[in-house]
């Protein structure tokens, strides 16, 4: 059983989802709005956060985002009718953990939010990564190199997670859209690319030691 807040203005779309998520024994809480949804989801602590992208008075996306400054342990399902690429990298940029397209079979639904609470317990809280002198401790989400701290952004801190946790493992760019954004990867899309420049310029930059590398044709490796 979770808790979870249910940010959806549509009556019938936060009926259906709320009846169906209730025989599957969750406890479930409806904000009809942006501003009761974020005050909520602040204020409150929940397991999950579903959260649609058209809202009344605040966007799901700035929701999403205002949430995120705060809380970046919750995962967040975003919902929207806007189905494109683009638009779901979008979301994922704003802090979203995965992106679901309306209209969607509500089985769909079950199957992302269980994929989204085993994402969450997939790191044991004790986990240390470390590759040279770059330090992830998993439990207090904290990075350092050379003992200095590293701040980074959600998807920063997640696209260096699943370098270090496949250190030495080529990882291509497939993989990595799937890992992070849980998106199948589109030729064409740099977001990646622009991920892992942003990493290099946060943990390489001012090193001798580059541990963020490029296989050409093949995609990113962090090694020593």
């Amino acid at each position: 059983m979770m808790n979870i807040l249910l940010i959806e203005d549509e009556p019938k779309v936060s009926g259906f989802i709320k009846k169906g998520l209730e025989e599957e024994m969750h406890m479930i809480t409806v904000a009809y709005d942006g501003n009761m949804g974020c005050k909520f989801a602040l204020e409150q602590d929940f397991d999950l956060i579903i959260l649609d992208v058209v809202l009344p008075h605040i966007s799901g996306l700035e929701v999403c985002k205002q949430i995120r400054q705060f809380k970046n342990e919750v995962p967040i399902l975003m919902l929207s009718a806007l189905g494109t690429v683009a638009d779901k990298i979008k979301g994922l940029e704003y802090g979203a953990d995965d992106y679901l397209t309306k209209p969607f079979h509500f089985q769909e639904l079950l199957a992302r939010i269980k994929a989204l609470c085993r994402r969450r317990f997939m790191v044991l809280p004790g986990t240390i990564y470390q590759v040279a002198d770059l330090q992830m401790d998993c439990y207090k989400k904290i990075v350092t190199r050379n003992g200095n701290p590293i701040l980074l952004t959600l998807k920063e801190y997640t696209l260096l997670e699943v370098l270090m946790a496949n250190k030495g493992r080529v990882l291509s760019r497939t993989f990595i859209a799937e890992a992070v954004w849980g998106i199948d990867y589109q030729q064409g899309t740099n977001v990646i690319d622009v991920y892992v420049n942003y990493l290099r310029n946060k943990v390489d930059k001012g090193f001798s030691k580059q541990l963020i590398n490029t296989v050409i044709g093949m995609g990113y490796v962090i090694k020593e």
